[in-house]
């Protein structure tokens, strides 16, 4: 007999959808005095948003941390870039940048 896997939700991070604030359970939020490893689903009912103060029904599931953003179904896209996470996504744009700068002032060493 072989197990389905069941996906855990517990510690998913929710995006407010009115200002984009991030609950993450794992961090809690001090401002509510909502203790580290609150799952969403446990927050109290009048529970709001703390930077607009919108309702929990205005969050949206983004999934854990540390995953790659995007509908599961497009990830195979985008030359493998589409797997990375927001983290990564972050380091592979900037650290381009940088180097196209870099390459840039190299050419006022060339005479």
């Amino acid at each position: 007999m072989s197990e389905q896997a069941v996906e855990n939700t517990v510690l998913d991070r929710f995006e407010c959808r009115a200002c984009g604030y991030v609950y993450e359970p794992e961090k809690g939020d001090d401002k509510h005095d909502i203790d580290p490893g609150t799952p969403f689903a446990e927050l109290p009912v009048n529970w709001r948003c703390p930077v607009c103060t919108a309702k929990k029904v205005a969050f949206t599931n983004i999934g854990p941390a540390g995953t790659a953003s995007g509908f599961k179904e497009n990830l195979g896209y985008g030359l493998g870039v589409n797997k990375l996470t927001p983290a990564q996504k972050n380091i592979l744009i900037f650290g381009a940048l940088a180097l196209g700068f870099l390459f840039f002032i190299s050419l006022y060493g060339l005479q």
